[in-house]
């Protein structure tokens, strides 16, 4: 595994990577993650509908890119392993797909052998990095990846923890400068534009835990794709891109998913 160092976790605050597995329904996350995934449960009871409906449209997308012929994704935020992972998604229809894994939470890197498990004729990776440090990223995946080949660039529930001051419009613009032509750029991010009296309080609360939540408006999300080429149906709730490629999720017609979706292309 590539960019592997021992690190402590921080089992004191919460950490979205372990409220999303909370979420799920999985068991690698800590008291102080279930607490604050109730309060946001106090907020919205349908959260976990929300993190249902994300991974999904992960599916989805990489069954598509698949089937248009892209052979090597990196997903940063990978988080921790749920069935089925990226790489088993992509290997299914291109079993040479080759699958680079990044994230920041060192609970990842404990499962880091799950996201390994791969077809014999493709490559797994898994690379410890943060996206405020797209170098690092960048020269981790050009160990596994072909550069001069289209890679689909994967950030789902990621950008909506990284905030303006911290640059994340110009740090995808550096992952994606990097990309070669005929890659594609998939996207999933929170927004207050539905529920903005929730989303303030959620927002609020996750501060009050040291847990940035930077929710963008759909001006802000599409600004992400500046230069690239939009795939039909362009931007979307997550659920409502190309539904015909997975099953749909239970409770996600309920109510508003406040989160937008989309894939682009890089001419």
């Amino acid at each position: 595994m590539t960019g592997q160092h021992p690190v402590e976790i921080d089992t004191t605050r919460p950490h979205p990577a372990r409220m999303y597995d909370w979420y799920l329904g999985g068991k690698d996350n800590y008291p102080v993650d279930e607490a604050m995934g109730r309060q946001m449960l106090e907020l919205d009871p349908r959260v976990p509908v929300m993190a249902r409906v994300n991974r999904a449209f992960m599916q989805r997308a990489t069954r598509w890119l698949a089937g248009q012929g892209v052979r090597q994704f990196l997903d940063i935020g990978t988080g921790i392993p749920t069935e089925p992972n990226l790489h088993q998604v992509a290997q299914r229809t291109v079993p040479d797909a080759r699958v680079v894994y990044c994230d920041n939470d060192p609970i990842v890197l404990a499962h880091a052998a799950a996201l390994l498990r791969g077809t014999d004729e493709g490559a797994t990776e898994y690379l410890q990095a943060d996206v405020r440090d797209p170098d690092a990223i960048l020269e981790g995946a050009r160990k596994v990846l072909d550069f001069s080949e289209p890679v689909a660039l994967s950030l789902i529930a990621l950008l909506h923890f990284v905030p303006d001051e911290e640059g994340a419009h110009a740090l995808v613009g550096r992952l994606v400068d990097a990309l070669p032509p005929g890659s594609h750029l998939v996207i999933t991010h929170a927004t207050a534009d539905f529920t903005p009296e929730e989303s303030a309080a959620a927002t609020e609360k996750l501060r009050a835990a040291g847990v940035t939540l930077a929710l963008r408006s759909r001006p802000d999300f599409t600004r992400f794709f500046d230069g690239l080429e939009l795939v039909a149906p362009g931007v979307q709730v997550p659920h409502e891109w190309h539904p015909e490629l997975g099953d749909p999720i239970p409770g996600q017609t309920d109510g508003i998913i406040p989160g937008y979706a989309a894939v682009a292309r890089k001419p």
